[in-house]
Formats: structure tokens, sequence, C-alpha cells
């Protein structure tokens, strides 16, 4: 990991000046002329990106670094990522080391105009933590955190273009309703798995908001991080959990390789227990654009019906 920070360092030392004249307008706290006065963002990952364009309206236009199937704790930036940086008038990104290999280019970008990392505005008493204390960066999965984060984005949009705060403040209003609804649909949806069933077993800890929020146990056989090594020892201790509890189902990630899950319902069935694939969920990565999956809320929706059929029996 070092050496990709490090390699990045160097591109970037050489963007400076570039960085510089492009970036000086942003820097002073207003959008750029491009496109007609349209304010240029940026982010790192789609969970940013999709409801910052609907927030933003017409008034913004949103580039993501990240698309589907891409993971952003293993992330490098290229030469293209770098080029889009340099063009934006801000920069959003989770921030919580969730984009380890970028962090020193933020720091350096963030010189010459607005780089925030808008998990960074939930209060630290909110966040969760690892064994080792390492703070839990998939912050998206708890619906009123992500909120948090999308008002410090709001607010900064704000600052950028007063002239059009009435437009932003409606447009999330408005879409902090929908997600409202979408937590009550899903806390009902999770509510009715019978309870010794509300286990999710996916290949890394991705879902640890999703599960205290919706109240299912959770477990992940990778740490927070994918650069984290998956053991024997962890998949052993998976399948005696899952033969202990009769969990029907454990769930692959659309960004994660399948091999550990694959591993475990392998495990579970040598010592005679079915355990199948309950299907797809979405982590680190939202679905392709233009889907319900590509937008955040048909993503954490799609991950509720996926999980609930599974594991309530419907499947």
């Amino acid at each position: 990991m070092k050496g990709g920070w490090i390699g990045l360092a160097l591109v970037l030392l050489t963007a400076v000046p570039a960085l510089a004249a492009c970036g000086s307008a942003a820097g002073d706290g207003e959008a750029g002329d491009a496109d007609g006065g349209v304010i240029r963002v940026v982010t790192t990952i789609a969970q940013i990106a999709e409801p910052i364009s609907v927030i933003g309206g017409d008034r913004v236009s949103v580039t993501s670094l990240m698309g589907p199937g891409v993971d952003p704790h293993l992330y490098q930036a290229s030469q293209s990522d770098i080029r889009k940086l340099e063009g934006a008038d801000v920069i959003f990104y989770n921030g919580l080391h969730l984009e380890a290999n970028m962090v020193r280019a933020f720091e350096e970008i963030g010189k010459t105009r607005p780089a925030l990392a808008v998990g960074e505005a939930i209060a630290k008493d909110r966040l969760l933590t690892d064994e080792t204390g390492a703070i839990d960066p998939h912050v998206w999965f708890d619906i009123d955190l992500w909120k948090t984060a999308l008002e410090a984005a709001t607010e900064k949009l704000k600052e950028m273009s007063p002239d059009d705060a009435e437009l932003f403040e409606a447009n999330k209003r408005d879409y902090f309703a929908r997600m409202d609804e979408l937590k009550e649909e899903s806390l009902a949806k999770m509510s009715s798995i019978p309870k010794e069933r509300r286990l999710l077993v996916t290949a890394h800890d991705a879902f640890g908001y999703f599960g205290r929020m919706l109240d299912l146990e959770v477990v992940g056989l990778q740490g927070l991080s994918t650069e984290d090594e998956i053991g024997l020892s962890d998949i052993e201790r998976t399948i005696d959990l899952l033969v202990e509890r009769k969990v029907p189902a454990v769930f692959v990630e659309s960004s994660i390789n399948p091999k550990s899950i694959e591993a475990v319902i392998e495990g579970a069935k040598s010592r005679g227990v079915d355990v199948r694939l309950g299907g797809e969920l979405f982590s680190d990565a939202m679905g392709d654009a233009g889907t319900e999956e590509g937008t955040y809320l048909g993503m954490f929706r799609h991950n509720v019906n996926t999980i609930h059929e599974a594991l309530s029996g419907g499947g």
C-alpha cells in the first residue's frame, strides 16, 4: 500500500502547477465557469456521486472515479483520475480510511480546491470500530449516518453556489424523505425474519452499520478492509456458527472474490448442512449506472430484499 501512494504522490507533485491554475476559483469557494457555471463534482464512490447528482440537479455535473465492481480499499488512482480531479471544482470522498491509497492525493489536491471527506462529518461516538480500534468506514449502510454525510456535502455545494442554496436544500429534503421511507421499509422486512435466522454472513466485514440499524448479527470472513487476510480458522468458525444456528444462506459481494464464501458452503456441506448461496449483495460498490441497483436507494433496497428472501425462507 505504501508504494501505491508514494507513486501517486509523485504524479501529483508534477501536477501541482496545473492543479493550482485550474483550482484557484474553486479554492476561493466559487464554482468554475465551465459548463455555464455548473459545479463540477468528482467523487470516489458512487454512493456519494448518485445522491449528490439528485440533490444538485442540473446545477452540478458529477463524476465518480469508482464504478461497479471496484474495491475502494485497494483502488489506485490512474493518470485519467488525476486529470478528472484536476478539473473538479469540489471533491467528495468517504474518508475514514476507505480510500486508503488516495489519502496523500486528497491532501495535495485539497490545497487548491475543496476536498471533503463526507464520512468524517459523522460524530465519532456513532462510528463502529473493530477489535484493533480501526474505524469501520462503510457508513452508507446506516441511513441516518449517511444523511449526515450527504448533509455535509450539500452544505459545501451551498457555499460554492449561494444562489442555488434553496434548490439544493429542497432537493435534499425530498431525498432524505425517501431515505426515511426506505429505512422504515427495511426495518419492517428484517423484523419479519425469525430472530435465530438473522445472521448475515459475507466475505468481508462491510455490513456492521447495516446490521446495527436493522438488528442483524453480521459475520465477515475478512476484516474491515479487503486487504486483510482470511485464515482457515475464520472459515471454520463461520461454519460452526452456521451449523449451530441452522442459517440457510450466505452471501457474496459484487466487488469481492467469492472463493471464501464458496469454501464456507462446501465446508458446511461436508458436515451435512445445506447452506446455499443467498445471492449477491452490493457492499463497497453499487450496480451499473442506469439500473435500480446503480442508485443508492435501489442498491440498499436490493440488499434488504435479497437478504429477506434468503433468510426468511421465502426463496
